[in-house]
């Protein structure tokens, strides 16, 4: 599969990286910064602006897949949706955030006391990227993937539970390595399930 990965040398987006290219996909990796790319078989680095619209369409034209790996409040999402309906490819997957999944009937994580004020910027803007994708026009075949609360380096087990828009938790909190977290994203691009919808993985 030729896919286009955005945001390839953050901490979500290298373990994409690395994952897609061990599975045997054909990646053109974006980053602001293309050194900072990892040298992956089948990996082609390309240097990328998220705001720069023309630049991603050319980039992404003619690929099987879009995956869009950047932080919320460094992007506009409307831009990189828009990027990807001109590029012409209909999949995109889009790494997202944990505020906006339920913690009880209607209460999302983001509108909870505890939730940490440092990241309520981003979460909101997840958030509101998830509304313009479930409020798009259904040319694109979109998956949002909310990782478990607490998103952090960690091993490459293969063992997690997948959900739809409810918070995966145990005993021991909630979280999801980022290693883990890219093999349920590409088993999501390779075998497509949630096609239109957000779905999540937590351990």
């Amino acid at each position: 599969m030729k896919v286009v990965l955005i945001g390839a040398s953050g901490q979500a987006g290298s373990r994409l990286l690395a994952e897609l290219s061990a599975r045997g996909h054909d990646v053109t990796a974006i980053a602001r910064h293309p050194e900072k790319i990892a040298a992956l078989p089948g990996v082609t680095a390309a240097k990328g602006d998220v705001y720069d619209k023309a630049g991603l369409v050319a980039l992404i034209k003619g690929s099987d897949a879009v995956i869009s790996s950047v932080h919320f409040t460094a992007s506009d999402p409307e831009l990189l949706i828009e990027a990807v309906r001109e590029s012409g490819v209909k999949r995109y997957f889009v790494v997202g955030g944990a505020g906006s999944l339920e913690v009880a009937p209607g209460v999302r994580l983001i509108d909870t006391p505890e939730f940490p004020a440092i990241y309520k910027a981003e979460a909101t803007k997840g958030a509101e990227f998830l509304e313009l994708l479930r409020k798009s026009a259904g040319d694109l075949d979109w998956t949002f993937l909310s990782p478990a609360a607490m998103f952090v380096p960690g091993e490459r087990t293969g063992k997690f539970r997948l959900g739809k828009d409810q918070l995966l938790a145990t005993d021991k909190g909630s979280s999801i390595s980022f290693e883990d977290y890219a093999i349920a994203a590409v088993d999501e691009l390779e075998k497509p399930a949630h096609i239109g919808e957000r779905f999540t993985v937590g351990y």
